[in-house]
């Protein structure tokens, strides 16, 4: 590997606390404070270094005013999978494990992505959309956690165990309710989101939840290109061919809680859109399972979706559609 391919590129390994640094190709390293004094140090002390690129784990949000800031000053910023960092260092043999030698690791597996992956991120910095998303997450971990109470209570016996987790579904509900509004008045108190919600909403099966989660977690919806969508989401497929051994395809990595989201409200959409009903039942005549149609669907939907906004359009279906009501 030559090392041109490692200039300016900074590791960042993310604690709650502190930020470990590790530059390449110079080899150093530093310590910083993970808060906005700390970051406007490091980006400093980057520029100083030409570094363009920043590479971090993601870290259950740790890393985001790092990430933020870092986007702020201008440098490319992607924020990976801590897996397949950690599946590179093994296929390196580096089998120690400290946040400085991490931040080394990052910097490594950062300036060996591909060229296309590396800069394949538009980041469309919005402060609204931050606590957009935290409204949007907060209610489906909600949901999730209602689903799995509402499971709990109906597997056992009537009497005061199951009332008392009837009691919590409720509150649940509740929550999930006051949640629902209040993501409403956000998208409807930002003109953009309003606007793209409004041209969202001309989409037959695409109801409002589907619609707050793309507004709040793909941003870059419009702005690149349908595999790069597909890629993002989780749903592009990847092939399983070895020898003369021809695997099913499958997908993986993306984001997976607006996969989830998108999932279920596609599902929907294929009874009430009449461009996925039809899709759909020709996969299904053709052989393939419910949930590889779903997903085969679902990609069909982001394409549809990321042409509008790309060409500023509404819906405009090749297949002539009834009125239907949207549904999440």
């Amino acid at each position: 590997m030559k090392m041109a391919q490692f200039e300016g590129i900074v590791g960042i390994d993310v604690s709650k606390a502190r930020l470990d640094v590790h530059v390449l190709p110079s080899h150093e390293a530093r310590q910083v404070a993970n808060e906005a004094a700390g970051c406007e140090a490091l980006i400093g002390w980057l520029k100083s270094l030409g570094v363009r690129m920043a590479v971090l784990e993601a870290s259950g949000g740790y890393e985001r005013l790092a990430a933020k800031a870092l986007r702020r000053a201008r440098l490319v910023v992607r924020v990976v999978d801590p897996k397949r960092v950690r599946h590179y260092a093994k296929a390196i043999g580096r089998l120690a494990k400290t946040d400085p030698i991490d931040a080394q690791v990052i910097a490594e597996f950062g300036a060996i992505l591909p060229r296309q992956d590396r800069h394949r991120e538009i980041v469309v910095e919005d402060a609204a959309r931050e606590p957009l998303a935290a409204l949007v997450g907060a209610r489906q971990d909600l949901v999730d956690h209602k689903s799995c109470l509402e499971q709990q209570a109906a597997a056992i016996a009537p009497g005061p165990a199951r009332r008392a987790l009837e009691a919590v579904v409720a509150v649940v509900a509740r929550q999930i309710d006051r949640l629902e509004r209040r993501i409403v008045a956000a998208i409807a108190e930002h003109p953009p989101f309003a606007a793209l919600a409004k041209r969202l909403d001309t989409v037959p099966g695409v109801g409002p939840v589907s619609i707050a989660a793309i507004i709040a977690w793909l941003p870059e919806l419009g702005l690149v290109s349908r595999q790069q969508i597909a890629a993002l989401v989780g749903v592009a497929p990847f092939d399983d061919t070895s020898g003369e051994r021809v695997g099913q395809r499958y997908i993986q990595g993306g984001r997976g809680q607006l996969r989830n989201v998108l999932y279920m409200g596609t599902m929907a959409a294929t009874q009430h859109n009449a461009v996925l009903k039809a899709h759909y039942a020709h996969l299904m005549a053709g052989g393939k399972k419910h949930k590889v149609a779903v997903i085969a669907c679902l990609r069909k939907l982001l394409t549809i979706l990321n042409t509008m906004l790309a060409r500023q359009q509404d819906w405009r279906p090749r297949v002539a559609t009834a009125p239907a009501p949207a549904v999440s």
